[in-house]
């Protein structure tokens, strides 16, 4: 048996240091928009100050998160908190998709029953939200590239950012014009934005917790390129997964054409491993030797 790594550094502390700056920022501006809210009347903003509230408390997942990710792995944790990230990633798409639900619910019930709105403070509020969030948005964009977790709370800093452009927008229409049907449009507006992002990372952290094979990954090709090799006659019983975002895991029993030595065997390995990482991007490698073994050949084995 044998395995292959590929170490990465993260930078953890900084990551850390920029989520709590977010937090704290996030803190003031939803109990100013809830304030704010409840004093103009205005649904937008509320809806705005509840999406904040929900980024509060997805910020703090994933700062908790980022914290676990750098522990080391252990006797009873051989694989340490690797995959905090991508629960974090998880439980903050699903609640954004659950605030976009009562969002909707909360709109059409104002549509309904629409009232007049104090756009001023509407005004002031939301300038205060994008200057805010605008900000939080810039400290994490860089991370959140390769980072599932920190891409998760991006995304709600960055859909809080457009709920506020939208905010204002608004309440420049509500003063102007005397539009206020516009408050509740902007809030079907903002949950629908949410329901479709939250969505998109809802199914990829959801197939990384599966241990479902990664999407850029095909099985067949990859099987045909390792059994191009002239002293292997079959691969078969394999298994592909994300751990994380870093690390792509595979393993795999090979069946030799001829009773190799095990020096023979860490030759061929080597050259499988690089395949595998340069062509699939796999750097964990676990593969299982074997000669005129009687087991099933096919390349998935139900266990």
């Amino acid at each position: 048996m044998a395995h292959s790594h590929a170490h990465h550094h993260h930078h953890h502390g900084t990551r850390g240091r920029n989520l709590l700056i977010t937090i704290v920022l996030n803190i003031l501006i939803t109990v100013a928009q809830v304030i704010g809210g409840i004093l103009s009347g205005s649904l937008a903003l509320i809806s705005d100050a509840l999406h904040n509230f929900s980024d509060v408390i997805s910020l703090i997942v994933s700062y908790v998160a980022n914290r676990y990710a750098t522990k080391k792995a252990s006797f009873d944790k051989t694989f340490g908190y690797k995959r905090a990230e991508i629960i974090a990633a998880f439980v903050n798409a699903s609640t954004l998709m659950i605030v976009a639900l009562y969002l909707i619910y909360e709109a059409i019930n104002r549509f309904i029953h629409p009232h007049e709105i104090q756009s001023g403070l509407v005004i002031w509020l939301a300038l205060l939200g994008i200057i805010a969030n605008g900000f939080s948005v810039l400290l994490l964009k860089k991370e959140a590239k390769e980072n599932m977790n920190l891409r998760s709370a991006y995304l709600h800093l960055f859909t809080d950012m457009a709920a506020s452009v939208a905010v204002l927008i608004g309440g420049i229409l509500m003063k102007y014009l005397n539009w206020f049907w516009v408050d509740s449009a902007l809030t079907l507006l903002i949950a629908f934005y949410l329901l479709v992002m939250g969505y998109d990372l809802l199914k990829s952290s959801f197939r990384v917790l599966m241990l479902f094979s990664p999407e850029d990954v095909d099985l067949k090709e990859l099987r045909e390129v390792i059994s191009a090799f002239p002293e292997i006659k079959n691969v078969h019983h394999i298994h592909i997964w994300q751990l994380n975002e870093k690390e792509n895991h595979l393993e795999a029993h090979i069946d030799f054409y001829e009773d190799i030595t095990l020096s023979q065997f860490d030759e061929i390995l080597n050259r499988v491993e690089e395949i595998l990482y340069h062509q699939f991007g796999i750097n964990h490698v676990n593969i299982q030797p074997e000669f005129q073994k009687d087991d099933a050949k096919d390349i998935i084995v139900q266990d």
